[in-house]
């Protein structure tokens, strides 16, 4: 990054531009032309720009500059300067000087004479908007070292100008054009995540209804050899109707938050109910598996949290079912905290939030694939996560529905064969 500029007020001129000869004039008008209808890469728009302006102009350098839209910095995108002239940095311009307020807000060309300019005597500084729709994409800005330029005829002026409006024209449909590229090859790839998921969710359906056909027919068909055995069938077929129902309310859970159908009413929740249902839920599993099950929260009761239990009880099961299914040694941790802190969510304020971390020794996700957790349509590849069946969308609808609530969720992993932590926070009405 470059040292700020030493350009003041006194050093602030506006003036025409002195002039050139009928040839250069025409030969700005050809730039102009050519820049029009020329490449949608911006790159090149901004390189051939700076070359062909600065080449028949004749300046030291000619830059094209865009704006950081959280600074005051304008970033260098394209540069030309003579051989024997070095290579610019960064310009920064004050903010609250006359400069600032003709170049970013009235978006007018400025013309600076012999100034101190990052270690330089410039004798000329010159900068151009380049406008789309009254709206600056970028500047041109021509130095010249050493002895000023004579004098610009007001016609150069009026060109350059018109130069920069067609550049900044030439710069928005190479813009518009890269955006509906990226948008195009988002929603291909969009369409292919859908389909993979189609696939893979097909199976997963086909694989409990195929299970509770098999069983329901050994049944029929009178195979069992005993009560007992005709028990453990119709067992098998309830736990195969059971993950099936599952995997379809998952489904239809995401189809309702995509659509934006999912009816919601907000109130205060006693969030200790909903962990003692969790481990209702989790503790026989986790014994069954021959897994530790801990349980750790603030004493006081209620823990008054705003949500809705349902929804919250939902990512609780989701979030620790996920913790039992990924962990066959070891054991789940469940860590509820407060964090006494102000939030503001739609315009309340509450006091604080509730955090929840569910932490276990399971399988671990590997750091590459960790991205990929929240993203819709999309399942962790690999033998680990593929033998356990499931859509993936676990995660995914404990996200929205935790968003919704004005909460976030977060997942940590260390990697594979290194277990996991899921955390998510809820907000809390009142402090305990």
């Amino acid at each position: 990054m470059g040292q700020p500029s030493d350009l003041t007020e006194s050093t602030l001129r506006f003036s025409s531009l002195d002039p050139l000869h009928p040839p250069v004039i025409s030969q700005l008008t050809a730039i102009a032309k050519r820049i029009r209808r020329n490449s949608l890469h911006l790159p090149t728009i901004w390189q051939e720009a700076v070359d062909s302006i600065g080449s028949t102009l004749g300046v030291s350098r000619c830059l094209l500059l865009t704006r950081d839209a959280q600074s005051r910095h304008l970033q260098i995108e394209a540069e030309f300067c003579q051989p024997t002239v070095a290579a610019f940095t960064n310009l920064i311009v004050p903010e609250e000087s006359e400069i600032w307020r003709r170049l970013f807000e009235q978006h007018q060309p400025l013309t600076l004479y012999d100034i101190q300019f990052q270690g330089e005597d410039l004798a000329g500084l010159w900068i151009f908007p380049t406008l789309y729709q009254d709206q600056a994409n970028g500047y041109l800005c021509l130095q010249q070292l050493g002895p000023a330029p004579g004098p610009w005829h007001p016609e150069t002026e009026a060109l350059l100008q018109e130069l920069a409006e067609q550049t900044g024209t030439a710069i928005a449909h190479a813009t518009l054009y890269q955006e509906l590229r990226q948008a195009t090859k988002a929603a291909e790839e969009a369409s292919r995540l859908k389909s993979e998921f189609l696939a893979s969710t097909t199976h997963e359906l086909r694989t409990p209804l195929n299970g509770i056909i098999g069983f329901l027919r050994l049944i029929l068909d009178d195979m069992a050899d005993s009560e007992a055995e005709k028990h453990e069938f119709i067992e098998e077929a309830y736990q195969s109707a059971l993950l099936l129902l599952n995997l379809i309310n998952d489904i239809l859970d995401l189809a309702k938050i995509e659509a934006g159908r999912v009816g919601i009413e907000l109130e205060v929740v006693d969030f200790g109910e909903v962990l003692q249902a969790t481990e209702n839920f989790a503790l026989p599993q986790a014994q069954n598996k021959g897994l530790s099950f801990c349980l750790t929260a603030p004493p006081q009761r209620p823990l008054a949290v705003y949500g809705n239990q349902r929804w919250l009880l939902q990512v609780m099961l989701n979030i620790v079912g996920n913790a039992l299914k990924f962990t066959h040694e070891g054991g789940i941790t469940v860590t509820v905290e407060v964090v006494p802190r102000t939030v503001v969510w739609e315009g309340v304020q509450k006091p604080g939030l509730l955090k929840v971390s569910v932490g276990d020794t399971g399988i671990g996700v590997s750091l590459e694939q960790q991205s990929k957790l929240f993203k819709k349509f999309v399942q962790i590849d690999g033998s680990h996560s593929k033998a356990y069946g499931g859509t993936g969308l676990g995660l995914v609808i404990s996200q929205k529905l935790v968003e919704t609530m004005g909460g976030k969720v977060a997942f940590f992993s260390m990697g594979e064969g290194l277990g996991s932590t899921v955390t998510f926070t809820v907000l809390l009405e009142e402090l305990p």
